[in-house]
């Protein structure tokens, strides 16, 4: 009898001490029979429920929840119990008691007999509402950014250390041809031609090894060879226990750029002739004197100018000399090196810089280009022939010489003196 006991009050204390731990597990326990009706509950269920459990044992779920929505609810209540399966799913409910709608995550599993009959099942809830609601928050954060960064003028993408893509946004993808999701994951060398993989990769190494922001220019020619230019800004930064990744912001800039080349052009090119301008010349022409006198090598100038040009403008008007200086040009531009500077300096007076050259072969190519317009009349419109003559000036650069200006001075000199002699004639200024 007194083992009886014992073991009766050993019972009822595991008993007491399961009950404690499944009222401070932090979810809601409980139990039904095949009716559906609660059999056990913890306090958990009690206090969402916000009745006792003696209340609770015996009562289906209408009791407790919107009819509205038990569909769901008794539809797993029913798998679980006839297919004798464990099911976790999630449930969204409205409490009677409260009108509060929560999501739960449940496990559901059978209960059986000695026998192996179901005899109902038990679950175990966990409210996950606010972890729902921040998932559904940050979805809707991922999307509004996704917005935003798909319609931002600029390539923008995350690269890692190892050269692998972390984050592409909708104009990356379309430049590469392949949506974002076959692109994030992937070494920038498996789904970017092996060249253009390997080009950006320098420039984003760089970011990496100094490990800080760093803005620069980057150019890339396409499959039809044509030039981009980009204006990138590249971050690196790193998570805890993650590799070092840098973020990219790339802008197309190749419109402002070839804008740019030609305002330079413009501004360096002579409106009528489209060759150097009398700025563009003595820019250059004072670089390469400074050059030339620092390792003592030679320079030539030569300063042409057109024959009896005003008789031009006289006989036919403005337009036609207009035109025979552009033919002048370009008889001359074809003949001359390709580190000689061809300038309009003025009217019909034009220079060439002949960095590196002899006197002798400066005056041998003088000749040459007297000998050029000696022998090629000025062809206008197909019916005015003229017979166009020039004479040059030439000057070499000297050890007295402490500017260009001097340089150039005995070439215009030159050039006067080649006048006096008769004109179509070539002066040499020692």
């Amino acid at each position: 009898m007194t083992n009886k006991i014992n073991n009766t009050e050993s019972l009822l204390q595991q008993i007491s001490v399961m009950s404690s731990v499944l009222d401070n597990i932090g979810s809601y326990v409980f139990s039904k029979d095949l009716a559906g009706k609660y059999t056990y509950v913890n306090a958990n269920v009690e206090a969402l429920f916000q009745r006792p459990a003696k209340y609770i044992i015996g009562k289906n779920d209408s009791h407790f929840f919107d009819l509205d929505i038990l569909d769901e609810l008794l539809e797993n209540d029913r798998k679980v119990i006839n297919e004798k399966v464990s099911l976790t799913s999630e449930e969204t409910n409205v409490i009677k008691s409260t009108g509060k709608i929560l999501t739960y995550k449940v496990i559901k599993n059978p209960i059986f007999n000695d026998i192996g009959e179901v005899i109902g099942l038990s679950g175990i809830s966990t409210d996950i509402t606010a972890q729902k609601a921040l998932e559904t928050d940050n979805q809707n954060q991922k999307h509004l950014l996704d917005v935003v960064l798909n319609n931002v003028d600029a390539y923008i993408y995350m690269k890692d250390a190892e050269r692998r893509y972390r984050y592409v946004n909708s104009r990356v993808a379309e430049l590469i041809g392949l949506p974002a999701k076959e692109i994030i994951g992937k070494f920038d060398h498996d789904v970017v031609p092996p060249k253009y993989a390997e080009h950006f990769w320098k420039s984003d190494k760089i970011v990496f090894e100094k490990n800080e922001k760093m803005v620069m220019n980057e150019t890339l020619e396409d499959a039809d060879k044509k030039v981009h230019h980009y204006l990138s800004t590249k971050v690196p930064f790193q998570l805890n226990g993650d590799l070092q990744t840098m973020v990219a912001f790339s802008t197309d800039v190749t419109e402002l750029y070839q804008l740019k080349e030609k305002f330079e052009q413009l501004a360096n090119t002579d409106e009528l002739t489209a060759i150097y301008n009398r700025r563009y010349f003595f820019e250059n022409a004072n670089r390469e004197f400074k050059r030339a006198k620092r390792h003592q090598q030679p320079m030539a100038v030569i300063s042409l100018d057109v024959d009896h040009f005003k008789a031009v403008n006289d006989q036919y008007g403005h337009p036609i000399g207009d035109q025979v200086l552009i033919k002048i040009a370009q008889l001359i531009a074809p003949t001359i090196r390709a580190e000689d500077i061809f300038a309009r300096i003025g009217g019909e007076e034009f220079s060439i810089l002949l960095p590196n050259i002899s006197q002798s072969k400066s005056l041998q190519a003088a000749e040459r280009l007297r000998e050029l317009l000696d022998t090629n009349p000025i062809l206008i419109n197909n019916n005015i022939k003229l017979p166009i003559k020039i004479s040059l000036g030439v000057s070499v650069i000297k050890a007295s010489d402490s500017c260009f200006q001097d340089l150039y001075s005995r070439s215009d000199s030159a050039l006067y003196k080649a006048k006096s002699h008769g004109r179509n004639h070539v002066y040499l200024m020692d």
